[in-house]
């Protein structure tokens, strides 16, 4: 849940998790959280940070003793905390039809397009009218799982490269650098190169999407 977008590119409110929350943060001091999401060229994507030992990849983190939130809380806290937030989005935000998380705890994005108001304010996927839902969001992305970096890149570096593969020419790689995944997609999302309204696009983006893993649906 990162995030930012008026005409589903414009504004994208989606960015790799571990970028999300000092984002939000900033976003929320300031009286919102409007803003694009980060993005990369078409340049051959970073070199992944080596491993550490007994840690996740690139983040010197060790697993074996991870005492986070989302350790101590698990899918179960995930979960209700998403719940928190969606029931937010239903009554201060103003998005009465805002979807339930899946069991997975993950937001249903394809279900928050759908009803996004391609003529509104984005406030379907920017926590609701000026950002009134942060404080639920930051709460419900401290408490989401361990994610491997690695294996979410090559996740969707996959899923770009699929992307091309079926006439999405412009889609860009991800990157990894620092143990942070920055998704790929459209390379210029302030003023959108790719139509993600067109026949094409919603064709190959059904034909790649189980090239993401749970949890990065939406996320490029």
């Amino acid at each position: 849940m990162n995030i930012p977008t008026t005409s589903r590119g414009a504004a994208r409110l989606r960015l790799a998790a571990v970028a999300v929350v000092p984002l939000l943060a900033l976003g929320v001091a300031c009286g919102g959280t409007d803003g694009v999401r980060p993005q990369r060229g078409d340049a051959v994507a970073s070199v992944p940070d080596e491993p550490a030992a007994n840690g996740t990849p690139g983040t010197g983190k060790d697993s074996s003793k991870d005492s986070s939130p989302a350790a101590a809380g698990g899918k179960s806290a995930f979960y209700d905390a998403q719940m928190a937030y969606v029931r937010c989005m239903r009554t201060k935000g103003g998005v009465k039809d805002f979807p339930d998380p899946k069991l997975s705890g993950y937001l249903d994005w394809p279900r928050i397009d759908a009803l996004t108001d391609p003529n509104g304010g984005g406030e379907e996927q920017k926590g609701g009218k000026n950002g009134v839902c942060g404080p639920e969001m930051a709460e419900a992305l401290k408490l989401e799982p361990a994610r491997d970096a690695q294996k979410d890149y090559e996740s969707m570096l996959a899923h770009a490269a699929c992307m091309r593969k079926n006439g999405v020419s412009r889609f860009t790689n991800p990157t990894l650098s620092g143990g942070q995944v920055i998704p790929g997609g459209d390379p210029s999302p302030a003023n959108p190169a790719i139509d993600r309204n067109s026949p094409a696009y919603k064709q190959a983006r059904e034909a790649c999407k189980g090239k993401l893993l749970e949890g990065l649906d939406g996320m490029q």
